[in-house]
């Protein structure tokens, strides 16, 4: 029992120490996780303002460095008011010259491209066998002449001696009315020489227009037919010519207003980039309804086309002079910028400090890129027209150019420098 009992109080002790080790483990571990969790506490605000106060001095650094930037001066001038459009040209007159007999094209005359006068001969078709057919009828009308002129006397002695009761009334009846039939056949005989005579005018193939003759659709040597669908040739005229567009609704009545006026309407048509002029002209027509599946009203100008630029089919942009608003003040379109309240400039001061500044702009632009300021900005007032997006209102900036010529850079003392300088004097 005494063993027993010395073995019970020794494993009591034991148990003892193990709990002891145990709490005492526990409570080292939580003093460390406290103090750890108490020191990043406080690290984190001060991280987080070194972050703030560099990003703030950094800002102050980025906002007091001078934006380089391109101005330009303001002018006052004319301002034109053109609207465009999208244009196909077309031909006044365009003519499939085409075969009225069927034979052979023993010739052709001109050459693919040129350039034909109303007239001019283009082929030539066999003409033999109409030469026979204008024969035949013209000695069908030479024997029936004759049998006339016969009838004629018989009727002339027949009024003789019926006056003189030698001969019974009927038979001159019948003889004047066989001069009638003869007249009749001569009638129909001549006008089968005509006929004739056009069969073998037809032979000749001539330009029924000026223009230029396309590619030749048949050659020499073939047997060309009145039925042929595709024709000997296509004839175009050029000059002048058409130009068909298209102009929004929108923009229908002020153009009706325009044309009350006297005086004509220029248009010029450019290539499809819109930057090559191809030709002067002017307004023509207008139609008279608008589409409503594209809600535009189609339009017509003409063209001398004398250097022969536009051709039939050919995209063309059309711009057309509407108006002129005389001394305004005009500006690049570079310098204009938009937002939600509509459009502004950055103005530049004299101590190269830039303003926004709202303004109302004109209708379009102009061909070199200028647009019309009809208020917010005066003339000789210098805006920005490059490095915008770097700008705010109240900016500092260093101007690298101006009106598209370079400028030096100036130094710039700013006002620690000043007093500076002046502590120092």
């Amino acid at each position: 029992m005494t063993k027993f009992g010395c073995v019970t109080k020794a494993g009591a002790a034991l148990k003892n120490h193990k709990f002891i080790l145990t709490v005492f483990l526990l409570t080292v571990i939580l003093l460390v996780a406290g103090v750890y969790y108490t020191q990043t506490d406080k690290s984190a605000p001060q991280a987080q303002t070194r972050m703030k106060h560099g990003r703030r001095g950094h800002d102050r650094d980025d906002a007091g460095k001078p934006v380089v930037v391109a101005i330009e001066t303001a002018t006052q001038g004319d301002y034109p008011i053109y609207l465009t459009g999208l244009g196909t040209v077309t031909p006044i007159k365009t003519v499939t010259v085409h075969s009225r007999l069927d034979g052979e094209l023993i010739r052709v005359t001109f050459t693919e491209g040129q350039s034909v006068r109303q007239g001019e001969l283009l082929a030539e078709i066999d003409p033999r066998p109409f030469q026979i057919l204008l024969e035949q009828a013209q000695g069908q009308l030479m024997r029936d002449e004759a049998l006339l002129k016969n009838a004629r006397l018989d009727q002339t002695r027949y009024d003789t001696l019926l006056a003189q009761e030698s001969i019974p009334a009927q038979q001159c009846a019948t003889q004047r009315a066989l001069v009638k039939q003869y007249e009749g056949t001569v009638e129909m005989d001549r006008a089968q020489v005509n006929n004739a005579r056009l069969q073998l005018e037809y032979t000749r193939l001539t330009a029924p227009i000026s223009g230029q003759a396309g590619l030749r659709r048949i050659d020499q040597g073939n047997i060309i037919h009145a039925g042929d669908a595709n024709g000997l040739v296509v004839i175009t005229q050029l000059q002048p010519i058409n130009v068909i567009f298209a102009l929004p609704e929108d923009k229908v009545q002020p153009l009706i207003r325009r044309r009350r006026g006297d005086s004509p309407i220029a248009v010029t048509a450019f290539d499809r980039s819109g930057k090559i002029p191809l030709a002067e002209g002017g307004l023509t027509a207008l139609d008279n309804q608008i589409d409503p599946a594209t809600g535009t009203l189609k339009l017509k100008a003409q063209f001398d086309n004398a250097d022969g630029e536009l051709f039939p089919n050919q995209f063309v942009n059309i711009r057309m002079h509407l108006n002129t608003l005389p001394a305004v003040t005009l500006v690049s379109s570079a310098a204009i910028q938009h937002d939600a309240e509509g459009a502004f400039v950055f103005v530049v001061d004299q101590e190269r400090t830039v303003a926004m500044r709202r303004v109302t702009l004109g209708p379009g632009e102009t061909g070199d890129g200028r647009v019309a300021v009809l208020s917010g900005l005066q003339a000789n007032e210098t805006v920005v027209v490059d490095g915008i997006d770097k700008l705010r209102d109240g900016s500092r900036v260093d101007i690298a150019q101006k009106d598209d010529q370079p400028v030096a850079a100036v130094p710039r003392r700013d006002h620690k420098s000043r007093k500076t300088g002046e502590h120092s004097e």
